[in-house]
Formats: structure tokens, sequence, C-alpha cells
């Protein structure tokens, strides 16, 4: 990604951040069955929403809408906790969710359509770019450059684009781009060979993309990013249809002047649970591609007064371990340990993403729940998970072993899930002692 010079670093003070906060989140499912996707949590402290607000800090965009409509009490809650400016400056981080009015009583029926819903409040606001954002995609980008390029190209609506491979592209909007970057053609996820090999990214063309040559075919394919000339999103707003990808912008191509911005770096879509643990997992690596490490840019959250962990022995190899966890004679490999996690002796997890708990459990209601015949909040002894994502407050017992060996890719079970081959133990689940999965 070029560097920008001082004279194209654009007026952030003249832009509007959206943020998409994702409809019912169904492939995400049971991460999303309490919680709206935005506020998953990831990397063990922070949640999904935290990229793309943090993403947008690091670019000094400091007026940043999150548009949601399902399960929004915990998102909000995060929201109001982990961001906050002073009372000196127009910089806000703020929730709107579906609202009922006098002419339109329906549900966000897509991207564009939750736009379009709350233009009423984002025309309340002096703008002269709205950059619209992904809620649900791990990656770290400096939105000063796209919006540079936007302004100096002349364009009405740039779309943030990245190479990517003919399988991903079956999953993605992808274009066709001159010279110029001017967007000549769109085709929402392409699987017919033919049609991809019509939108292969010519090779004349790497050089300028920064693009190895030896590098095998690839397409461009929408990332999900916008930015819109205030005036413009108005007019293609001026209308019914639902989305931007599948609608608005093929539209759009063919009365506007409509930019692709390539990027060049980390950028992963985790809205399936395949993809959420791929990625999640990928951060256990000495070298992982996204770096939560990395302080030129640091990514935001919630600030916790907790102790730091605390290992009364243990082998812990590619592990990230959060705040206030407790962990006793256990093996720990590939796994992301979350915050006020407690994992007793003998346990072993194996490429498992624990969540942790969002309180510590007292000791009346250890022995409350005991009398129950239900095991503690965190692992009990002697227990194996492996490839499983253990969902926040979660009970697992001792002597239990959870695995999505020899099992279907779906199942939906009292206890537990299997989606893409893990293992979800769901948000406040509980699987007794002795259990088997």
């Amino acid at each position: 990604m070029a560097s920008m010079s001082a004279k194209s670093t654009p007026d952030t003070s003249r832009v509007l951040s959206v943020i998409m906060g994702g409809g019912a989140g169904t492939r995400l499912f049971p991460l999303t069955k309490e919680r709206a996707k935005p506020a998953v949590p990831l990397a063990g402290k922070y949640r999904l929403v935290d990229i793309p607000i943090s993403n947008c800090i690091n670019s000094d965009l400091r007026r940043i809408y999150l548009l949601t409509q399902f399960n929004s009490a915990s998102l909000h809650r995060h929201i109001t906790q982990a961001y906050k400016f002073d009372h000196f400056s127009e910089a806000f981080v703020e929730l709107l969710a579906a609202e009922q009015t006098h002419s339109d009583t329906s549900w966000y029926q897509g991207t564009a359509d939750a736009v379009r819903k709350n233009m009423v409040h984002l025309l309340n606001h002096d703008f002269d770019y709205v950059l619209v954002l992904s809620g649900d995609q791990l990656y770290r980008m400096d939105y000063r450059t796209i919006i540079a390029q936007h302004i100096e190209s002349g364009a009405d609506v740039t779309l943030g684009t990245i190479p990517v491979g003919r399988r991903e592209a079956e999953a993605l909007g992808i274009m066709q781009i001159d010279t110029d970057y001017r967007i000549t053609r769109f085709v929402e996820k392409p699987k017919d060979p033919e049609v991809q090999d019509s939108l292969v990214i010519p090779r004349r063309l790497y050089p300028a993309l920064e693009i190895p040559e030896e590098s095998d075919d690839l397409l461009l394919g929408s990332m999900g990013i916008y930015v819109f000339n205030r005036d413009v999103l108005t007019q293609l707003l001026d209308n019914t249809y639902a989305d931007f990808g599948k609608h608005i912008i093929p539209r759009a191509i063919d009365s506007h002047k409509v930019f692709a911005y390539v990027f060049q770096g980390y950028w992963e879509d985790i809205g399936t649970i395949r993809a959420f643990f791929e990625a999640c997992l990928e951060l256990t690596a000495e070298l992982p591609r996204f770096n939560f490490f990395d302080m030129t840019a640091p990514i935001f959250s919630r600030p916790l007064f907790l102790p730091a962990s605390k290992v009364n022995g243990a082998q812990i190899d590619h592990a990230v371990i959060s705040d206030g966890c407790i962990i006793t004679h256990a093996s720990i490999h590939q796994s992301i340990i979350g915050i006020r996690s407690v994992i007793e002796p003998g346990s072993q997890l194996t490429r498992t993403i624990m969540m942790g708990g969002d309180d510590y459990e007292s000791a009346e209601s250890i022995a409350e729940n005991a009398r129950a015949g239900r095991p503690r909040m965190g692992v009990g002894r002697n227990t194996r998970i492996e490839n499983a994502i253990i969902d926040k407050n979660a009970r697992i017992g001792s002597n239990v072993v959870i695995t999505p060996d020899g099992k279907p890719e779906k199942v939906d079970h009292p206890l537990y899930y299997i989606r893409d081959g893990v293992v979800i133990i769901p948000k406040g689940g509980v699987v007794p002692d002795g259990t088997v999965i």
C-alpha cells in the first residue's frame, strides 16, 4: 500500500464513517445466538467490531455510526464502555439500531436499505464523503489512502478491492478495471470457470498493482468497503434496491464514475464459523499475518481492570493467553484462552478457542451449581478438547472429551453444535462430568 504525501492527506473532518453491523449472522450461529455479529469475541479480549472502529480511529476518522438490528444489547454495552471521546470535539461512536417510523415499519433488508433508512440521521451532519465498512472482517488499513485516491481520481464511488484466487472469488463480488482503475464490470460471486476467465486481472496490470509476476491468475474482489460522495449516495439510494454489492454498485457503474482502490495486505472475511476459527487460530502463529502487537496502529477495545494471568504449572505451545486467567497443570497447544478463563489440572486444549467469562464465579455460585450437578465455569480436570470453540461462561466438567472427529459437518445437539467441522459449546452451555462429545 503506497504511503501518502502530506499533499495527498485528505481532510478527515469531512468524512462520516458507517459500519454495517450485519444481519442475523446465521453463518456465525451459534456465536450469534445471543449477540450481534460485531459483538462476537475475537482474539481473547476484543470484539469483531473493534477492528473497523480501530482502523477508523487510527485513520483520524472520529465520527462513526454502527448500524445494527439483531441482539444489539451486548454490542451497545461494549460500545458505550469502550469508546469515549472528549466533550470538546465532534467525535463519536454511536449505534443506529433498526427503528420503526411512521413511513416504514420494516427491518433492514440489506446493506443499502440500512443506510437508506438512516439517511435522515446521517444528513444531519456536515460531511462531503461517506465511508461504508463491513463489521466482520479482520484487516488493518489506513482509510486515508482510499479517501485520498477517491478525491484525486474525481470518483463518485470508490470500492476497496483485493486480489484473490479463483476459489475465494466464488464468495465475493468480482470486478474488472481499466488502466485508470475505473471499474468497467461487476459480477457477484462468479462460479462459472468461463466467467472467472473473463474477469482475470490482465498481466500487464500486475506491476502497477504490486502483484508478483509469478503469481497465479488473480481476480479483483470487493472488500465491502465503499467511499461515496454525499450527493452521489443520496442519488444512488433514491430507490428500493436493498444491497450495495448486488444492486447499487452494478447499476452505478453505468451511470457514475466508479473506481477501485486496490489493497495489498492481509484481509480475511470472517463471516463463517470455519473462517472465524482459522483466522483466530492463525493469531497463535509466531508471525501471524495479522499482528495485534503492531503499536503503530493499535486495536482498541473496552479497558479491562483484571489481574495478570496466573499459570500454576502448564505446557503451553503457540497460544494466546488473555487477562485474568488461572491455568493449573494443563496442556495448551495452538489455542486462544479468553479473559477470566479457569482451566483445571490434567486438561488438554488443542486448536481450541476458549472465550472465557464475563465475571469471576463466586464460591457461593460454585457450591450452588455443584449441588445442582453442574460444574464450575471453565474447564474441569482431565478434560480433552480439540477443534472447538467454547463460548463465554460455559461450564465444562471433568473427564470430558470434546472433538468433531467422526461426526457430521453440521450437528444441532442440546449440549453443543457442530458447524464446518468445528464443535461449538454455546454461551452459558453446560457439559456435565464424563460427557463424551
